[in-house]
C-alpha cells in the first residue's frame, strides 16, 4: 500500500511590523507624558487624519528632515508641501487647522489676563503666530491701564530682514484704543533674535514718543526659530 505524502508545514510568514501601528502610538499619546513622544510620531498622527490607508512614517521623518521640527512642518508654503509625494490638499488643510487651533490656544491664554504676569504665555503665542514667518512682521500688542490686552496689530510687513516701521503711526493707533502700554514684537527670519543697531534705534524713538503721551513701552521681543530675546531683559529698555 503507498504510503500518504505529508503535506510540507505552511512557511512562516514575517513579522508584520506595521500591523497596529497606529494604534500602538495612539495609546502612546493617551498613557504618556505628550512632551516625550517626537516630533515625528506626532506628524504621523497628524497625518492619519488625511491619508487614511497608507504608511505615512516615510513621509513624516522626510518632512521633519527638511523642515527640522513640527512646528517648521505645519508653518510651511503649500506650495512647497505639495511637493512632497503623498502630500495633498487634505494634507494642507488638516495642517492648516492645527496651526490656527495653536494660535487660538495661545490668544485664549493672553486674554483678559494681566499679561506681565503671564509672561511664559504671551512669549508661546507670539512664538506661534511669528516664529515660523518667512518675512519680518512687525506687531504691537496695546494694553490697558491693568496691562490686559486691547489688541495685537500687525503694523509693518517687510523683506527676509528688513521691516519698515512707522513710530508715529503706532502712537495714532494707541491713541485711537485708549492704550496705556505697549509691547512691541517682531520676527527674525534668520531665526537669530539678536537686535540689530536699527533695532535698536527704532525702540528708543517709540518710548521717547510713547512717552510724551504718558503711554509706557514694556518691552520689545525678537522672535527667532529657536528662541527670542527681550530688551528689557537684556537691559536696552
Amino acid at each position: 500500500m503507498r504510503e500518504k505524502q505529508q503535506k510540507p508545514p505552511p512557511a512562516k510568514q514575517p513579522k508584520n511590523y506595521r500591523h497596529g501601528h497606529r494604534e500602538r502610538l495612539r495609546a502612546r499619546l493617551k498613557q504618556g507624558d505628550l512632551e516625550t513622544v517626537p516630533d515625528h510620531e506626532l506628524l504621523e498622527l497628524i497625518l492619519f487624519r488625511a491619508i487614511m490607508r497608507s504608511d505615512v512614517r516615510v513621509l513624516a521623518h522626510h518632512l521633519i528632515d527638511h523642515y527640522g521640527d513640527l512646528s517648521a512642518v505645519l508653518a510651511a508654503p503649500a506650495r512647497e508641501l505639495l511637493a512632497f509625494k503623498g502630500v495633498g490638499e487634505q494634507v494642507i488643510h488638516e495642517f492648516r487647522v492645527i496651526e490656527a487651533a495653536a494660535l487660538r490656544l495661545g490668544q485664549n491664554k493672553i486674554s483678559n489676563r494681566q499679561v506681565l504676569q503671564n509672561w511664559d504665555a504671551l512669549i508661546a503665542y507670539c512664538r506661534a503666530r511669528m516664529a515660523e514667518k518667512k518675512i519680518e512682521k512687525f506687531h504691537v500688542i496695546f494694553l490697558d491701564r491693568q496691562n490686559h490686552v486691547i489688541s495685537d496689530e500687525e503694523m509693518g510687513s517687510g523683506t527676509v530682514d528688513h521691516t519698515p516701521v512707522y513710530v508715529r503711526e503706532v502712537i495714532k493707533r494707541a491713541l485711537e484704543l485708549s492704550a496705556s502700554a505697549l509691547i512691541i514684537v517682531h520676527n527674525h527670519p534668520s531665526g537669530d533674535p539678536s537686535p540689530s543697531a536699527a533695532d535698536i534705534a527704532m525702540t528708543n524713538k517709540l518710548k521717547e514718543l510713547a512717552e510724551g503721551f504718558n503711554i509706557v513701552l514694556h518691552d520689545h521681543v525678537i522672535i527667532g526659530r529657536k528662541g527670542e530675546t527681550s530688551f528689557k531683559n537684556v537691559g536696552l529698555l
